[in-house]
């Protein structure tokens, strides 16, 4: 499916989750929860996303604005949080799940990937952290460097992720531009930048 096709018909949101990048930010010290703006091409907010504190499952709640009175996505946790948990996007305004995205669990001991899947959950691509030398680096020696991952579907790049390094804020700029024929449902893509703030950005 293109990610121009939204089931459900979301056409007077539509236009929000086709740019061709995106800044997600996130402030590393917060007492509950995480609170993650996402910001579209000229710096305006296109999104805001927050992660429910004290839920034994991963619960990310996306909404159009910091007033939370319209929800786009959800991004929710099968399961008690584990190694290679999937995590199912919905959209709520129609009740239409967008696909889901699976942590490989052993793999990502030493390098993270993550399997994207379709709403009838067959795997349709891939997001891996680029350098299994700088992954390890990370992990054993300092965690300042930056991550950075690509997305591909059919063996072709469909997208990337990259870390900008700051202490007090995380933030990941994704970028589709690759993606010229449409492969990767936007939405997925900008859940996956979400989870990858919080759920790999624990590893910092």
């Amino acid at each position: 499916m293109a990610y121009g096709d939204f089931s459900g018909g979301q056409s007077g949101l539509q236009g929000v989750f086709l740019h061709d990048s995106y800044l997600v930010r996130r402030k590393i010290f917060k007492i509950f929860g995480a609170a993650f703006h996402i910001y579209d091409p000229n710096g305006e907010v296109a999104f805001y996303s927050k992660l429910k504190a004290f839920k034994l499952k991963e619960d990310i709640r996306v909404y159009t604005s910091e007033d939370m009175r319209t929800e786009v996505l959800t991004i929710q946790a099968r399961n008690i949080i584990d190694f290679s948990a999937a995590y199912d996007v919905v959209d709520p305004l129609y009740n239409t799940k967008v696909g889901a995205l699976k942590r490989k669990g052993m793999k990502s001991i030493l390098k993270d990937e993550w399997i994207i899947l379709d709403p009838e959950d067959r795997e349709i691509g891939l997001i891996k952290e680029d350098s299994t030398a700088l992954a390890l680096v990370r992990r054993f020696l300092t965690n300042l460097i930056p991550q950075s991952f690509s997305g591909e579907i059919e063996g072709r790049q469909i997208c990337e992720f990259r870390q900008n390094f700051n202490p007090f804020v995380m933030k990941i700029n994704l970028d589709f531009s690759m993606d010229t024929e449409g492969l990767l449902d936007r939405r997925l893509g900008i859940a996956a930048a979400i989870l990858l703030c919080a759920i790999e950005g624990r590893q910092q």
